[in-house]
């Protein structure tokens, strides 16, 4: 894809920078919010993932003028019929707190048979020029999908990794997240799949464009 393009991430959650910079290597450079001269929250007024990921990249290429990804990622229980799903980072209420969460989700799920779940993430382009080299004209928003399933434990293991990581084991694992390292995780998750097929994307789309 040529030189590698800056991009501001619409996150100043240093996990989600981390893990997303690992996964899309030397072809993006992801800035923060806050390394972009940006200090506001967008409010996730949508009841779709895809809907709160447009909020923010759109908001916020609106600022920058730079080409924005925004992620809305959550996890979705069956039994639950799909909840936390777009609130699962407030799921025990403000502030964010991924203990509260994990408590509650333990709660709820406490005696229910069906522990199926599904960790799911929607990343919004917002801001991509057509002609990296130069040109106004930009695409439409893009959205790329990344889903993973597994179940839900009735108890948390593992240390590392955040949110619900300690409670969920995808599919086919022995392991929670939480119990994976990084690169483990990356491998697997529902950002990681995402990203993936973003990278890929670009690679298709700028495979001999040159990259401002």
């Amino acid at each position: 894809m040529g030189n590698q393009m800056k991009w501001v991430f619409a996150t100043n959650n240093s996990h989600k920078i981390s893990e997303a910079q690992a996964i899309v290597g030397t072809n993006l450079n992801l800035i923060s919010l806050q390394e972009a001269g940006i200090d506001i929250d967008v409010d996730e007024t949508g009841t779709t993932f895809e809907a709160n990921a447009l909020l923010k990249a759109q908001a916020i290429f609106e600022l920058t003028g730079m080409p924005c990804v925004a992620d809305d990622s959550g996890l979705c229980v069956n039994a639950l019929n799909g909840a936390p799903g777009v609130y699962s980072a407030r799921y025990g209420g403000e502030p964010v707190n991924h203990r509260t969460n994990n408590d509650k989700l333990l709660t709820e799920m406490q005696g229910v048979q069906d522990r199926c779940a599904q960790f799911k993430t929607v990343l919004c382009v917002v801001g991509l020029p057509k002609m990296l080299g130069g040109g106004s004209e930009l695409y439409e928003p893009l959205f790329f999908e990344g889903v993973v399933a597994g179940e839900i434990l009735t108890e948390m293991n593992g240390v590392d990794g955040f949110g619900y990581d300690p409670l969920f084991r995808p599919e086919g694992y022995e392991q929670t997240f939480a119990e994976m390292s990084a690169e483990q995780k990356n491998a697997l998750s529902h950002r990681g799949k995402a990203f993936a097929e973003l990278i890929q994307f670009l690679s298709l789309t700028f495979s001999e464009g040159s990259v401002g």
